[in-house]
């Protein structure tokens, strides 16, 4: 029987570990440095069908259906001049047990825990050294706790320790000159908004996204992304970006960007700065990355999770079939979600009148052009 270890209890390591878990040929392992799996209760994750296709193979189409939204479309609105620009049907990408979603990430992560059996998490391991050759692979934890597997899998997201390790600490992720700004808003506050869709608002230097948790009566998440310049010593200063006045100093930059009504009712409000990844690390020696670990995207095209789950399914079907493809396959995917991501960022952030005219016209001429969305879209969404 072979050895599986998941340093790293997220999206992708949970999502690989229910496919080992049902393999007979393997022994399956997380190791997660915290005491318990962080939930982050009341903010939303967004999840396009080919994720959803793969999830609803361990059983995500059993979960209630309440706990769960399949929004229509999205309505893109301009701030400045708070109008509607136009929509994208997403729902054209949808069939009838596989639609995009938006659900909490917590309840997402406890369906992926619950189907676990306890003794597969071990807790309080953090990882202090990885040595590997070609039979085994050994790793070493803070207690000094040694285990030997035969596939290490990385999945400890975008400040990857273990990537750092096997890596000699020269890949390392990148200060995107953004900072993420969450938050949760009780939908009678939102009036003026379909709340079928998922609402993008789009502005100068900034956007933010609106859409619903599940389909009960609750709040709306809220996700904005800011053009923000940090100074060097608060880049790393984590207890930074919790604190009140940096929060405060935050909304006051909002004022101008989003209304007054969605500032003054925000709850819930968490801000963080934006990290990327600039080069690709492969490893050898039957160790992987998946996740923000493999590579972390500009959040401007709601893929992350659904990459992490769709690198863990490729990375899945791999081992259990020998094959040496994972790599060049992932690459491939993932620098096209990546040129988009920065391309929809630079978009959604434009300041000229001028090219904002232009952007818009070509925003509802592209909406509708199927051949286009299929290219764009469809090839994301169809894993």
């Amino acid at each position: 029987m072979k050895k599986i270890a998941i340093v790293g209890a997220g999206i992708s390591g949970l999502y690989i570990a229910n496919l080992f878990k049902e393999n007979p040929n393997y022994q399956v392992t997380i190791y997660e440095k915290n005491n318990s799996i962080k939930l982050d209760n009341g903010y939303g994750i967004q999840l396009s069908t080919n994720s959803i296709q793969l999830l609803n193979k361990i059983g995500f189409n059993t979960l209630n259906e309440e706990e769960k939204f399949n929004p229509e479309k999205i309505d893109f609105y301009e701030i400045k001049q708070e109008k509607k620009i136009c929509d994208l049907n997403i729902s054209e990408f949808n069939s009838e047990n596989c639609k995009y979603t938006t659900l909490k990430r917590s309840k997402l992560v406890e369906f992926l825990r619950e189907r676990l059996s306890d003794n597969i998490i071990k807790y309080d391991h953090n990882i202090t050294k990885i040595e590997s050759n070609n039979k085994e692979i050994n790793l070493t934890f803070n207690d000094d706790d040694n285990v030997i597997c035969d596939h290490l899998i990385i999945s400890d997201g975008v400040f990857s320790k273990c990537k750092s390790l096997i890596s000699n600490n020269k890949i390392n992720p990148t200060f995107n000159n953004s900072i993420a700004i969450r938050g949760n808003i009780p939908r009678d506050n939102l009036n003026d908004l379909n709340k079928k869709n998922i609402s993008l608002f789009l502005g100068s230097g900034f956007h933010y996204v609106l859409y619903p948790l599940s389909s009960k009566n609750e709040d709306f998440n809220f996700i904005g992304i800011l053009k923000h310049q940090l100074k060097a010593n608060e880049i790393n200063n984590y207890e930074l970006f919790s604190e009140k006045p940096f929060i405060e100093s935050i909304k006051e930059k909002l004022q101008n960007k989003v209304s007054q009504s969605i500032l003054d009712n925000l709850n819930n409000i968490k801000c963080f700065p934006v990290f990327v990844s600039k080069d690709l690390y492969r490893p050898t020696n039957n160790i992987f990355l998946v996740g923000d670990a493999f590579f972390a995207f500009p959040p401007s095209f709601a893929q992350g999770a659904s990459q992490s789950i769709e690198g863990a399914s490729e990375l899945f079907n791999n081992i259990i079939n020998n094959t040496n493809d994972f790599y060049h396959e992932r690459v491939k995917k993932v620098k096209m979600i990546n040129n988009r991501s920065k391309l929809n960022q630079f978009a959604f952030h434009l300041s000229s009148p001028t090219v904002i005219f232009f952007r818009n016209i070509f925003l509802k001429l592209l909406v509708k052009n199927k051949k286009f969305l299929k290219s764009y879209l469809g090839r994301i969404y169809k894993s």
